[in-house]
């Protein structure tokens, strides 16, 4: 699927990817998406094989990330200039951060995990909805996003997040 460059490209692309996801994890019986991840993760280099331990912990970290898209538009839009991750963590830190969202919901539930997932993409398809194709993919718009387009945020934290979290899925399902 080539990267969506207009907001309607986007707002399909987004909702696509969500509905795969969701398949997926419908495909699923109820114990298989609740037991732990049990493929090896010795020859993985990226630290979120080993981070996630199940299905919650990737269905939260989604949600975490809808909050950082939320929180940053709210906040620029409101004219507070915030970076989009949080004081104290940049891109090359944000492993680090992503290690706290996983600690953060050591005590989410499964349910509630979905629930929020769920919530927060609606949220974040009404913001995209709010925004112009203009102000979505022309780079530099808005001060705030530096030299990217807020689109390209928009496409990280729905489409391409979507697609890691089905690849992790998929590998728990083919190895279980």
């Amino acid at each position: 699927m080539p990267r969506a460059t207009t907001k309607p490209e986007l707002l399909t692309a987004a909702q696509s990817q969500w509905d795969k996801l969701w398949a997926l994890i419908n495909s699923m019986p109820l114990e298989e998406q609740t037991a732990p991840f049990t493929f090896d993760v010795s020859a993985d280099k990226e630290a979120h094989w080993s981070r996630d331990k199940n299905l919650r912990d990737v269905l939260v970290h989604l949600y975490e990330w809808h909050q950082l898209l939320l929180s940053w538009v709210e906040a620029n839009q409101n004219g507070k200039n915030a970076p989009f991750l949080p004081v104290p963590y940049n891109w090359k830190t944000y492993g680090d951060m992503n290690a706290a969202f996983w600690e953060k919901h050591q005590a989410t539930s499964y349910d509630d995990a979905q629930a929020v997932l769920r919530e927060s993409h609606s949220n974040v398809l009404a913001v995209i909805e709010t925004f112009t194709d203009e102000e979505l993919f022309e780079k530099k718009h808005f001060p705030w996003t530096g030299t990217s387009s807020l689109g390209s945020y928009c496409v990280s934290v729905t489409v391409s997040h979507y697609e890691w979290a089905m690849k992790k899925i998929k590998r728990h399902i083919r190895e279980r």
